[in-house]
C-alpha cells in the first residue's frame, strides 16, 4: 500500500469493520443483504457520469451548504443522465455515513439509477453493508488490497448482484487488475469498470495528466473511468479523447449549483468527443 492517507483510510476502515462484525456476524449480514429487493443494474452509455455525492473533502474542506438535501441532489443527478451515483460512506475525513447511503439508493431506485458504496473497503462484510443499504455497486481500490481479498470481494459482489469500480493510481495497479481480471470465470454477473484516479496518494494534489498517460495501459474490453480532478466539459472532453468512457466527478457538481444541468452538460460534453 502507498501513501500514509490511505494507510490511516484502512485502518479507520479495519476498526469500522471490527465494531460492525461485534453487532452483527456476517452470515446474518449476508442473509439480510441478499432479502432485500434486487438494485438497479448500471447502464453504460458512449459516455456516462458518475455523479458523487461528497459533503466534505479532505483536500477541498466542506463541499456542501447546510441547507443542502442529499436526496434532492442524487435525483437531480439521476435526471440529468447519471448511470450511477457515488455516494461517500467513510465518516472521519469525507463525513459520510451508510445512512446517507440507503437515503440516496431509495430516492434512485424508482429512477433506476444505481447507488455505488465509495469508501476505503477492505473486506467482503463491507460489500454486504453496501447491498444491504440498497446500493447497487462499490468502489474497490486495488492498492489497499491484496489479491486474494480483492478476488474475495469480487467474489461477494458477483453474488449480490452488485457492479464494481476497480480503482488504479498508477501502471503497477493497472496490471494487477488485468491480471485479476483475466482469471475471473466466465458468466460473472457483476459488471467490472476500471478507474484511474489522478489524486496523488501521499500529497493529495491532482495530476490529470495521469490519465492520458496511463490511458495505453486499461484493460481491455472493460469500461473505464477517469476519476478527480474533472470540473467543466472541457475536463470531460480531454478524458473521452484519451479513451475513457465514464467520468466520476463529485466536487464541481457538489459546489457548481444545478447539478441536474451540470450533468446533462458534461455528459453531452463526453458523447461528442466520444463520436468523433
Amino acid at each position: 500500500m502507498r501513501g500514509s492517507f490511505l494507510e490511516r483510510m484502512a485502518q479507520s476502515s479495519r476498526e469500522r469493520l471490527t465494531r460492525a462484525k461485534a453487532e452483527r456476524s456476517e452470515a446474518k449480514l449476508l442473509e439480510a443483504a441478499l432479502a432485500q429487493p434486487a438494485p438497479p443494474g448500471i447502464k453504460l452509455d458512449t459516455f456516462s457520469i458518475l455523479a458523487e455525492l461528497k459533503l466534505h473533502s479532505p483536500s477541498e474542506g466542506q463541499l456542501a451548504t447546510e441547507d443542502l438535501d442529499p436526496r434532492a441532489q442524487v435525483v437531480a443527478y439521476a435526471q440529468g443522465g447519471a448511470a450511477a451515483v457515488s455516494v461517500l460512506t467513510e465518516p472521519a475525513a469525507f463525513h459520510g455515513s451508510l445512512e446517507r447511503l440507503e437515503v440516496a439508493a431509495r430516492a434512485l431506485t424508482p429512477l433506476g439509477c444505481p447507488a455505488m458504496r465509495k469508501d476505503f473497503l477492505v473486506a467482503p462484510y463491507q460489500v454486504l453493508e453496501a447491498r444491504l443499504a440498497g446500493a447497487g455497486g462499490v468502489l474497490l481500490i486495488i492498492a489497499m488490497l491484496d489479491d486474494g481479498v480483492l478476488v474475495e470481494m469480487l467474489d461477494c459482489a458477483d453474488q449480490c448482484g452488485l457492479f464494481v469500480l476497480l480503482e488504479a493510481f498508477d501502471s503497477f495497479d493497472l496490471e494487477r487488475a488485468k491480471q485479476l481480471l483475466a482469471q475471473r470465470p466466465p458468466g460473472s454477473a457483476a459488471p467490472v469498470l476500471v478507474g484511474v484516479n489522478s489524486r496523488d496518494l501521499k500529497t493529495l494534489h491532482v495530476d490529470t495528466g495521469r490519465f492520458a498517460r496511463l490511458a495505453p495501459q486499461l484493460p481491455e474490453g472493460y469500461p473505464a473511468v477517469a476519476e478527480s480532478g474533472l470540473a467543466s466539459a472541457a475536463d470531460v472532453t480531454g478524458v473521452a479523447q484519451a479513451g475513457y468512457s465514464a467520468a466520476l466527478v463529485g466536487s464541481a457538481l457538489m459546489r457548481g449549483g444545478q447539478p441536474q444541468l451540470r450533468v446533462a452538460e458534461l455528459k453531452a460534453a463526453g458523447e461528442s468527443a466520444a463520436c468523433h
